[in-house]
């Protein structure tokens, strides 16, 4: 296999969630540009249909399909209308994530705890689901999982959103034990900080970059393209021997 065919995903398509920003963005864009046929995903058809229609004026392939990730009848929906776009997924990125809630544990409300779990741990389960069974038809696939550092780390006033990004490792584990013999392999990456307007409550607290800046080696947050790129690779032939992986990216932070 040579360098260009081990980067090639001419004829593949990716679904990838929460993908009107950041993270999901930057991984729609690189996924494109390695030839897929982009499918952005997240709650509002047109912050989707903006992405799309930026990543096909690059002279990528992609459209939009909205779809809420802590809605299982809509994530069903959203499938059904990919079959019938013909666009059944060989890869699907997980991205979409909820943490509506920071403070202590103790004081959270079981609602915001429950939709932190209905997003970021029920809505990748359904999504892997239902992504694998046109996998499964096609005879092989990639997921990619994106979890966090907080995964191995739990961070002080997210202990909620801590808890479903370390189910969310051991879902990848369990379901590329599972999947494996079946071609479908299922990584996870676990982002550091990361300049996203996600992160924004932390990254506009000076006082707290600087303490934060000071325990990462490289001493910044990441960028979406680095987190994206990483994800990307997981996606390609030459990936193909990476399976129940999960690849921190923190600059060092866990070190």
């Amino acid at each position: 296999m040579s360098k260009t065919e081990s980067f090639d995903l001419h004829g593949k398509v990716a679904l990838v969630t929460g993908a009107s920003r950041g993270i999901g963005e930057a991984t729609a864009r690189q996924l494109a540009r390695w030839g897929a046929r982009v499918v952005v995903s997240s709650r509002k058809q047109d912050a989707c249909e903006k992405v799309a229609e930026a990543i096909r004026a690059e002279g990528g392939a992609a459209e939009a399909l909205a779809m809420h990730m802590g809605d299982t009848d809509a994530i069903e929906a959203g499938f059904a209308a990919l079959d019938a776009r013909d666009a059944a997924p060989d890869i699907l990125v997980n991205n979409a994530a909820a943490n509506p809630y920071y403070g202590p544990l103790t004081e959270q409300d079981l609602d915001s705890f429950q939709k932190t779990l209905d997003v970021n741990v029920r809505g990748y389960f359904w999504t892997t689901a239902q992504a694998v069974q046109r996998m499964q038809a096609k005879g092989g696939g990639a997921v990619v999982n994106v979890a966090s550092i907080n995964a191995r780390r739990p961070a002080p006033g997210q202990g909620a959103y801590s808890m479903s990004k370390a189910a969310i490792v051991s879902m990848t584990e369990s379901f590329a034990r599972e999947l494996g013999p079946q071609g479908i392999r299922v990584n996870a990456v676990l982002p550091g900080l990361t300049d996203t307007r996600f992160a924004s409550a932390l990254l506009d607290d000076e006082k707290l970059m600087r303490f934060l800046r000071a325990q990462i080696p490289l001493g910044r947050a990441a960028q979406p393209q680095e987190i994206a790129a990483a994800i990307a690779f997981l996606c390609t032939p030459a990936a193909s021997y990476v399976n129940g992986a999960s690849w921190v990216l923190d600059g060092g932070f866990l070190a």
